[in-house]
């Protein structure tokens, strides 16, 4: 076993501290890799506190995950040892299923192993990325350009391929009107990927102090949802909207911003259930559609068509031992855009 030193949240609402643990021998088809950051999404904060149910202590959250191969197996073809590699959101599922064979492991029938908060096919606990070291088999894990800064690059495992995902899904580009609800974490990756493809990109924010960050980031214009008459300019304005809040907010309000067949994508999980007008999606042959990350084929693409353009995300760098602060400072939307992790500061 491969002794690792890392953070958890030892039960629910308790602060993370330092744990110490193992990790499976590297196998015949594994990489061992020496994590250099790690990003730090909201689901972590949902996950420690054990908002979405169904929590495995000690945790040990992660799933943005970028570093250096330090050993390989023996039958690993992929990879060598000093490649840059990165880790998302999950480290195993079926493969036999039709999603799987289809690349699209997130959708797994038998449900994908998660990279934390998860049991592996041994019926033990997976640990993340808020650690020194990580084994996954080399199916699982994604090849990284030196051509961008790896700290930048650790939110694309998550925050990029969430909104990468539905633009490729739904064809959003150039001659469409893109909305994105939320301008945090994934929010700014939505604006930075949309606007690279052409799109005439809208962010939709209740906080005008937003709108030059907006610009900055791609953004062509910007709504102050909390202004009526902003909101009723923009109504039927937009092809698709890609929405980002994980805080409770009126589905509704947004729906109407939609043209004739227009899409809401969500990509944010509020606590809980919202309320849909069967007439506003009737009268305008609206939909509302959910997307979850993407499988190893699309992440992979994502990541070369971010090496490819010069995209990464806006990081604030933090020692480990920041980590509590940060998931405050989080909760009250004061980061932008993402909170990355220094692992070399454990």
């Amino acid at each position: 076993m491969i002794p690792v030193k890392g953070y958890a949240a030892p039960k629910a609402n308790i602060l993370l501290e330092p744990f110490q643990f193992e990790r499976r021998e590297v196998g015949p088809h594994d990489v061992q890799i020496e994590i250099l950051f790690c990003g730090v999404c909201h689901s972590d904060i949902h996950q420690v506190r054990d908002e979405w149910g169904g929590s495995i202590f000690p945790m040990v959250p992660g799933h943005e995950i970028v570093g250096k191969i330090t050993k390989v197996g023996d039958h690993v073809t992929k990879f060598k040892v000093g490649d840059s590699a990165g880790v998302g959101c999950f480290v195993d599922s079926c493969r036999q299923c039709p999603s799987c064979l289809a690349g699209l492991e997130q959708y797994c029938d038998v449900g994908m192993i998660g990279t934390y908060n998860a049991l592996d096919k041994e019926g033990k606990p997976t640990y993340g990325g808020y650690s020194n070291q990580i084994v996954v088999d080399e199916k699982y894990t994604l090849h990284i350009s030196d051509k961008l800064p790896l700290s930048g690059v650790a939110p694309l495992l998550c925050a990029g391929i969430t909104t990468y995902s539905p633009i490729m899904e739904w064809g959003m580009g150039k001659g469409h009107k893109v909305g994105v609800v939320g301008l945090g974490g994934l929010g700014h990756m939505a604006v930075k990927l949309a606007a690279s493809k052409g799109a005439e990109v809208t962010v939709l924010s209740t906080s005008a102090s937003k709108k030059a960050d907006a610009e900055r980031l791609g953004a062509k214009n910007f709504v102050v949802t909390k202004d009526a008459a902003q909101m009723a300019a923009a109504a039927g304005s937009l092809d698709f909207i890609i929405n980002t809040i994980s805080a409770q907010h009126e589905y509704n309000d947004y729906l109407q911003l939609l043209k004739l067949d227009g899409t809401m994508v969500l990509v944010g999980v509020p606590p809980e259930a919202p309320k849909v007008a069967a007439f506003n999606l009737i009268m305008k042959r609206r939909r509302l559609a959910g997307s979850l990350i993407g499988g190893i084929k699309e992440t992979q693409e994502m990541l070369d068509y971010c090496a490819e353009h010069g995209i990464v995300s806006d990081v604030e760098v933090i020692n480990i031992d920041y980590i509590n602060e940060a998931y405050e400072r989080m909760l009250k939307g004061d980061v932008r855009y993402r909170f990355v992790i220094d692992l070399a500061s454990l």
